[in-house]
């Protein structure tokens, strides 16, 4: 790597042009930057500030959950842990006997008035502790209209991170014919559009908020996934132990699937895995599976790229990204889970790119060098973390 201006000092040896010219293989296995190759095949909006808002809502399910036992039948006052967003007109079913009443009262935060056994399941003792669970409504006839409910919008706020990424060449390097790729005005641009790709994948998934200053400006960074989802959902967050079979597998999974945010395509999931993870993934599913394996004279083997639930379906891609620090650190052993229906980004500006120093292009203080800068100003939205999730510490697979 090299930092600052590119010149024939930097040059490695024999990569100036002798006799024959070839093309430099990148090493990038999968692309450097899928989550943000992703967003564009994704709606993305326009933020106009560099404090961006934005809110969520997640369908309720109410309940109540009783704190003290119904003797009998016959009681119709009920004490259970909290009345909230339960209204008169709601009906209530027992979890445990199956009875059915009907809310006529919301007397306080702790209290409900009932009417009894309105059903086929005669009215009789509950235990405290069991959980009353709302099954609709039900109004007689000329009622008068019901109070309102609304589900309150959690508001979420990022901001944006400003990403600068420069490539430069002397003039005389530039003018030089090189052995391999199509010269170095094209090379440090290209490697300028992938350090800046990989900039904001980074800061996808690892980003913290911060909002401070730096050389007497604003200095303002975003928000990642796995900041968010600790935040707002850590009941997603999964460390494994020294081994994981399916059961357990199954179950850090499972807990991204409880929200459906596009009823279209269902309970699809994107897991972006490391090297380590996916190799456990794998044995775990080689473990706990028989499997007859067809193949031919020049291939062998299982290549796992989708896992599929009861409920849902996790589509795995190996991100590069999490492999840069060697299959023994932490990323390549972690999985993060990605619901693209609820994840896109919001540019205030759109990637810049500006040059210096070429035809037509502003002279640069008068440098005899070509270069340019790349600028992308933009924040991420998530906007159901609960239907994301991390699963940490992949090592070993088990049968179970």
């Amino acid at each position: 790597m090299s930092v600052g201006l590119l010149s024939t000092a930097n040059l490695p040896a024999n990569l100036a042009k002798l006799s024959f010219s070839a093309l430099i293989t990148r090493l990038m296995p999968n692309g450097q930057a899928p989550l943000f190759g992703l967003t564009a095949l994704l709606k993305d909006e326009t933020a106009s500030n560099i404090e961006h808002g934005y809110f969520s809502k997640t369908m309720i399910f109410p309940e109540a959950l009783l704190t003290a036992a119904v003797a009998d039948g016959v009681a119709t006052a009920l004490t259970v842990a909290s009345t909230q967003d339960l209204v008169v007109g709601d009906m209530l079913r027992a979890d445990t006997t199956g009875e059915v009443m009907l809310i006529t009262s919301v007397t306080s935060a702790t209290v409900l008035a009932v009417q009894r056994g309105v059903g086929t399941i005669a009215a009789g003792a509950i235990a405290s502790g069991v959980h009353l669970y709302t099954i609709g409504n039900a109004f007689e006839e000329g009622s008068v209209r019901p109070n309102a409910v609304s589900i309150m919008a959690v508001r979420y706020v990022n901001f944006t991170q400003i990403f600068r990424n420069s490539w430069a060449v002397t003039k005389t390097l530039a003018a030089m014919p090189m052995i391999a790729g199509d010269g170095l005005v094209a090379e440090s641009r290209s490697d300028c559009a992938s350090l800046h790709a990989l900039a904001i994948e980074k800061s996808l998934f690892f980003g913290q908020k911060f909002m401070g200053t730096r050389n007497g400006y604003p200095f303002h960074t975003q928000e990642g996934i796995i900041a968010r989802v600790t935040a707002s959902a850590p009941s997603n967050i999964t460390t494994l132990l020294a081994t994981t079979n399916w059961t357990q597998l199954q179950a850090a999974l499972d807990l991204t699937l409880n929200t459906v945010t596009d009823v279209k395509s269902g309970n699809i999931r994107t897991m972006f895995v490391g090297g380590t993870a996916r190799i456990v993934i794998h044995n775990i599913a080689r473990l706990n599976s028989t499997y007859q394996i067809a193949g031919t004279d020049t291939s062998w083997g299982l290549q796992i790229d989708q896992l599929r639930t009861p409920r849902g379906t996790f589509e795995m891609i190996e991100h590069s990204l999490f492999n840069a620090y060697g299959s023994g650190s932490s990323w390549s052993k972690m999985a993060v889970i990605v619901d693209l229906n609820a994840y896109s980004l919001a540019y205030l500006r759109r990637t810049e790119d500006l040059e210096f120093n070429a035809n037509g292009t502003p002279v640069d203080n008068g440098i005899d060098a070509r270069g340019g800068t790349l600028t992308t100003e933009l924040t991420s939205l998530i906007k159901n973390p609960a239907a994301f999730g991390i699963i940490y510490n992949f090592t070993a697979a088990s049968v179970g």
